[in-house]
């Protein structure tokens, strides 16, 4: 693969024990030393052998330092019928303990039910390079900030090699079938340690009588942004391939089970003007012919599109962007066989004699594809004189577009009904009266978080219970759902140093290759479905004027006033746990 050679310092083949009668741990890499480790920990009070407890999924546990948790062999935990929850178990060692493997029993319940064991995952926690917030948004050298390691990506490996002197904790989820009978559940997680019993741990899960939806079905409209370029450069395959198409979609698959809602698909090239480690490349060909015709290619964008459909994203095609950062256009030219770049400003005679053909034809093609009840032209933090220009043609050329725009300059005041999907930045508000409008039309109102916020976030040094407050926000601050401007932008090195030139670590993904998960988005996707649970919760009270669901809705909207804010509450982790508790006693 390509991108090893880059990172050839830390990448290392780990082989297990392969002799005779011992377990053998699979090939995977080396994670970063350890740049912030704690020499004065003093390993050597650790007793020998392999330690283990169950920990809380609210902490990342530092790879380097002896964690600080009494011994716990239990846990229990409640969820509804189709909802998946987590748990984590902390592993450590002062000498190097062994090989390590986790294994449940099935799940059986007092009246002899049984949920098999395959719906409960465990997934060694990996350790990922990052760095602080600092002053959010703007280049920064790494060497002007703190580095250190951070627990985040889950790898699904079998069995995992416990290093010396390190701390390494295993992320669990159990996903709850729809059809499975209410009633609790017990399972046991043997740890298993070089093929031979080590630690026993007893999980209860509690199965409610209410089902959440399938994920397609959740109203909560998610807007992750994705990046195909970036799966293509990291694994080193054609870009378009049959290989990048099978990579992408266990990625991809992945952001439809999390309720995404929206394609993110490019007009033109570098939309964002190559601000990521891959510039996005345009999925359509812009060719003008020696008569000045334009004609267009529309093979990738079809590609791509139905690919996202055929996986549940349904709801909306987001295509950026007529108005992409330094203006700058890219066209084939037939005549000279080169590829032209042009500085075409919004509201410029160049501008009109780019989009206009282009805006005609898109049109045409879409009603073929029959997507353009769901297209949407999309733009992203641009001037009020940009967009002015912007929707002036657009009206003119194609009125029956949707437009998406994530606006940091308060633009959707000007634009009632042509902004059909508006994002605004975390802390700004939208007018109650034009709020009200919007529902009432059926217009998507969403927010939005990026460098600059330091809370709620999904960093890789961000509390893993911010991801989850992103839904609690969402109910409390009465928005459709939430966007964010980048799922899987990866950096050079993605499992190796979540840094970046510019921003905040992690900021530009929140998944990693080959289909990894990490705490920050198990997190996320819990705060979605806690949005989903209370969106069926308050319908339901609200529907029902009897005393007791009268006071059910009290409950959860006093609950819900103290997750609308704008700032780290210093109660932030109590908040979290009384909204997790109160939600779970009014679901029974």
């Amino acid at each position: 693969m390509k991108n090893l050679s880059l990172i050839a310092l830390f990448f290392v083949l780990i082989l297990g024990c392969s002799a005779p009668g011992k377990v053998e741990a699979p090939k995977t890499y080396a994670e970063a030393p350890d740049p912030s480790a704690d020499t004065l920990t003093d390993w050597s009070v650790v007793k020998p052998g392999l330690h283990a407890t169950i920990g809380s999924i609210d902490n990342r546990y530092n790879k380097s330092l002896i964690p600080d948790l009494e011994p716990k062999t239990a846990w229990k935990g409640f969820a509804w019928r189709n909802e998946i929850i987590s748990a984590q178990l902390v592993l450590w060692n002062n000498e190097p303990a062994g090989i390590v493997e986790c294994q449940f029993s099935d799940f059986k319940s007092a009246d002899e039910k049984t949920l098999p064991a395959e719906i409960a995952q465990a997934r060694f926690v990996r350790y990922v390079l990052t760095d602080e917030f600092g002053p959010g948004c703007g280049y920064r050298k790494p060497e002007d900030f703190i580095a250190l390691t951070r627990a985040d990506a889950l790898d699904p490996l079998p069995a995992f090699e416990m290093e010396a002197q390190s701390t390494r904790p295993v992320w669990l989820t159990f996903d709850v079938p729809a059809d499975a009978t209410p009633g609790t559940y017990t399972s046991t997680l043997q740890v298993m340690l070089d093929g031979k019993k080590h630690s026993k741990f007893t999980f209860n899960l509690e199965v409610g009588d209410r089902i959440l939806p399938e994920a397609s079905e959740w109203k909560f409209h998610l807007d992750l942004w994705q990046n195909p370029y970036a799966v293509a450069r990291v694994h080193n395959v054609e870009l378009w391939s049959a290989e990048h198409w099978d990579l992408l979609k266990p990625l991809m698959k992945m952001l439809a089970d999390a309720g995404q809602k929206v394609i993110t698909a490019t007009l033109n090239n570098r939309p964002w003007g190559g601000q990521t480690e891959d510039a996005f490349g345009s999925m359509i060909a812009w060719n003008k012919q020696a008569d000045g015709s334009w004609t267009y290619d529309y093979t990738i964008f079809d590609q791509w599109v139905q690919f996202m459909l055929d996986l549940g994203i349904d709801k909306q095609i987001s295509c950026y962007s007529m108005v992409p950062w330094g203006n700058e256009l890219y066209y084939f030219d037939v005549a000279s066989g080169e590829e032209v770049k042009i500085v075409a400003k919004a509201g410029t005679k160049e501008f009109e004699e780019m989009w206009t053909p282009f805006l005609k034809d898109f049109l045409i093609h879409l009603e073929q594809k029959r997507w353009k009840d769901i297209a949407c032209m999309s733009m992203d933090e641009r001037s009020p004189a940009e967009m002015t220009a912007t929707m002036k043609l657009l009206a003119e050329q194609a009125p029956e577009l949707g437009v998406g725009f994530a606006d940091n300059h308060h633009n959707y005041m000007k634009f009632p009904d042509q902004l059909t999907d508006l994002s605004i930045a975390f802390g700004a508000e939208i007018e109650p009266k034009i709020r009200k409008y919007r529902k009432d039309q059926g217009y998507i109102s969403t927010w939005y978080v990026c460098c600059s916020d330091v809370f709620p976030n999904v960093f890789t040094f961000s509390e893993p219970a911010e991801a989850a407050f992103i839904g609690w926000y969402t109910m409390a601050a009465d928005f459709d759902g939430f966007l964010r401007w980048a799922y899987n932008s990866w950096v050079k090195a993605p499992l190796i140093d979540s840094r970046f030139r510019t921003w905040p670590a992690g900021d530009t993904f929140i998944v990693y290759p080959d289909a990894r998960s990490s705490i920050r988005f198990e997190r996320l996707r819990e705060g979605i479905q806690d949005a989903e649970k209370i969106r069926l919760l308050r319908d339901e009270f609200q529907n029902n004027s009897s005393a007791e669901s009268q006071d059910k809705l009290r409950q959860l909207n006093e609950l819900l006033s103290r997750c609308n804010v704008t700032a780290r509450p210093a109660d932030f982790n109590e908040l979290m746990q009384d909204a997790k508790e109160t939600l779970e006693s009014l679901s029974k």
